[in-house]
């Protein structure tokens, strides 16, 4: 729920921009820095917001560079996985084996296994960096950034009384903060003021008609630079008699609907229409493929199969489905983020992290506090804590525990144990470990880590106690096998985000994965009997 505030209330995205920027004009330090910081960050957040929040920035700069962006983004999905399996909270599955540890009496601390682990995801990092690039396909970036270029909407700002706008000027031409919108028209007072725009200041009352992509307008309408329609419901006001407007604390979203055939809007303008009379979705641009005027958008006339993105709250975004003049599209909606409470967000997470890290709370007191925090300060909704839990995950880990238990209380892991050192009888322990980390970063690929993590645990540790040697060592083994989800696009979800942008086959992850799991394994094994003098 913390990194769902985080993503929601698009805290990060200047901070990634700002890193981003520090590669200057040169490609390989651009993703140099991007992927350092994403190995940074996921030490202390969820690895799948911050994959989430990087992927359209590497997309971005691959179109604006021409170059590939399969060059970065799994190489972005492994650096995610690698800088998670450095601290206490950087994975759930960190999290689930000390949950599973404790009931044996053993307590990880927030960065007990920090060091070993550093040593691997170092490691890892310089392969990533240096070796994982001559390994992945070749592609064009000229070819990616066409599939990657958005649809132009049209759409109108209007410059009411406050609007941040007012008063811009404009620099050679363009509106310093429209960036990556075009203005077509200013409509002033009844005239139009059309391109080159040299020496204009923007006024209230002006009315901007722009063209831009929906991911430039929803960049706009949630920094306030477009004109978001104000959401708001009437409260009775029991002292005056009258209706009173409330803002409504809800989530605005924006999704794409395509005008039918035969639909009665078809040959309306969109103010006559009055789509949003009737289903309370204002509509926010209008894309259609043959070229329209430069005047206001509200005075266009519909024509069947143009595309609509329109606005609203997730009730009334869902009242359009029933809709036979309108065709919602489907998997199109999507939440404009809250970035006015993006430093509001940021402070409650840094608070959760340090606090957990210091020891002053245990982590699970100091994630719920976190998360009330989040919902109390209108950084998150209550729909988007709902959603931000996946009950697949869930009940999966809930089985994966049922499963850790039976087998601890039927004696399954003391057998399957015995079975390890009846086999490996006369062998020193750190071969016992690398065995044991092999086979858990193999199963991780083809299972999920966090079952994997929840089942092998009371064996390793099963397996300890039969050897009478310290717990530690094959408890932090689980965790950073565990973690080796490298090899299948289905071993970790980061894995699964970047296959589609980065148009990956399943044999780009064997052939990278594996002999990145290969060398984790052969670190693990070096470095571990000199760490734990063993």
């Amino acid at each position: 729920m913390v990194g769902q505030a985080l993503f929601a209330t698009d805290a990060l995205e200047k901070p990634a921009e700002w890193i981003s920027n520090l590669g200057g004009s040169s490609t390989t330090r651009t993703i140099i820095v991007l992927l350092s910081s994403a190995f940074i960050l996921s030490a202390f957040l969820n690895n799948t917001p911050v994959v989430v929040m990087l992927i359209p920035i590497i997309v971005s700069i691959a179109r604006r560079r021409n170059f590939a962006a399969s060059r970065a983004l799994l190489p972005l999905s492994f650096v995610g996985i690698l800088g998670g399996m450095t601290t206490l909270i950087g994975s759930s599955t960190n999290l689930l084996v000390a949950g599973v540890a404790e009931r044996y009496g053993y307590t990880i601390g927030f960065f007990d296994f920090t060091p070993i682990a550093l040593v691997l995801a170092g490691i890892g990092f310089a392969y990533v960096l240096f070796i994982m690039p001559r390994l992945l396909p070749k592609a064009s970036g000229e070819e990616e950034g066409r599939a990657t270029t958005g649809r132009q909407f049209l759409a109108q700002i209007e410059l009411e009384h406050d609007h941040p706008l007012i008063g811009e000027e404009t620099m050679t031409g363009l509106f310093p903060s429209l960036s990556g919108i075009t203005v077509r028209s200013v409509q002033r007072g009844g005239e139009t003021v059309l391109p080159p725009f040299e020496d204009i200041a923007l006024q209230e009352g002006d009315i901007l008609v722009v063209a831009a992509t929906r991911a430039a307008l929803t960049k706009a309408f949630s920094a306030g630079k477009a004109s978001l329609p104000q959401l708001a419901r009437r409260d009775r006001d029991p002292e005056r008699g009258t209706d009173q407007l409330t803002r409504v604390a809800e989530s605005f979203i924006i999704a794409e609907a395509v005008v039918a055939p035969g639909s009665r809007y078809t040959g309306r303008t969109i103010e006559a229409s009055r789509i949003r009379t009737n289903y309370g979705t204002p509509v926010l641009g209008l894309q259609r493929r043959t070229g329209i005027s430069r005047g206001l958008v509200r005075q266009i006339r519909l024509e069947a199969g143009d595309t609509l993105l329109i606005g609203g709250l997730p009730e009334e975004i869902d009242r359009l489905r029933f809709s036979r003049e309108l065709l919602l599209l489907e998997r199109s909606a999507s939440e404009v983020p809250l970035s006015q409470y993006a430093n509001r967000s940021i402070t409650i997470f840094a608070a959760v992290v340090l606090v957990a890290a210091s020891g002053l709370l245990p982590i699970v007191v100091a994630s719920l506090v976190g998360a009330y925090a989040m919902i109390a300060s209108g950084c998150l909704s209550i729909r988007q804590a709902a959603r931000s839990f996946d009950r697949q995950i869930f009940m999966m880990v809930g089985a994966s525990l049922a499963a850790a238990v039976a087998l601890e209380h039927t004696g399954g892991a003391a057998f399957l144990a015995n079975s390890v050192v009846s086999l490996m009888e006369g062998a020193p322990v750190v071969a016992i470990l690398s065995v044991l980390f092999i086979f858990v970063a193999m199963l991780t690929n083809i299972l999920s880590n966090n079952a994997t993590a929840v089942l092998f645990t009371p064996i390793a540790i099963s397996i300890a106690q039969r050897l009478e040697v310290s717990l530690e060592p094959f408890v932090v083994c689980i965790i950073l096998a565990a973690n080796c989800s490298f090899a299948t696009p289905v071993g970790y979800q980061t894995n699964l985000l970047v296959l589609g942008p980065g148009r990956y086959r399943f044999s780009d992850y064997l052939r990278t994965g594996i002999p990145l799991i290969l060398i984790l394994w052969i670190t693990f094994t070096l470095v571990a009997p000199v760490w734990y003098e063993l």
